[in-house]
C-alpha cells in the first residue's frame, strides 16, 4: 500500500535505522544520505520517510511530500556548498531505478555535461 514501510525496501529499513546509512539531512517528512556507489563528489539521496515506489506515485499520491523532497535537493545542495547540481529522478528499470522506493539524486561537485550518459 503506498505511503506504508515495505518489509522488503531497502530505504525503508533505512528510515527504520535497520541498515545503517551515512545520513546527512533528516525532517519530519525525509531522510538525506551518501550515496554507495557516488557517481559524483557529492552524491546525496534524498527519500520520502513514507514508501511510494516511484516519483510519479509520489506526486500523484502526496504532493506535499513530493514538495519536500525537492525542497531538501537544495538544502542539501546549500550544506555542500555547491554552486550548480543536478537533482534525479529514475522512474522505471529502463531509466536505471534500482530501489522501488521514490528518491532524488543530488549530484555536484564535477562538471554535469548533456546529454546525461
Amino acid at each position: 500500500m503506498p505511503g506504508e514501510p515495505q518489509g522488503d525496501c531497502l530505504f525503508c529499513k533505512i528510515v527504520e535505522g535497520h541498515i545503517p546509512a551515512t545520513i546527512i539531512r533528516e525532517t519530519d517528512t525525509t531522510v538525506a544520505f551518501r550515496d554507495i556507489n557516488p557517481q559524483a563528489p557529492t552524491h546525496v539521496l534524498v527519500i520520502p520517510k513514507a514508501h511510494y515506489a516511484t516519483a510519479a506515485v509520489l506526486a500523484a499520491a502526496a504532493p506535499e511530500l513530493a514538495a519536500d523532497v525537492l525542497r531538501e535537493t537544495q538544502a542539501v545542495a546549500d550544506d555542500e556548498k555547491l554552486e550548480s547540481y543536478r537533482t534525479v529522478f529514475n522512474t522505471g528499470s529502463g531509466a536505471g531505478q534500482t530501489v522501488w522506493h521514490a528518491h532524488a539524486h543530488v549530484l555536484g561537485g564535477r562538471g554535469l555535461h548533456w546529454p546525461p550518459g
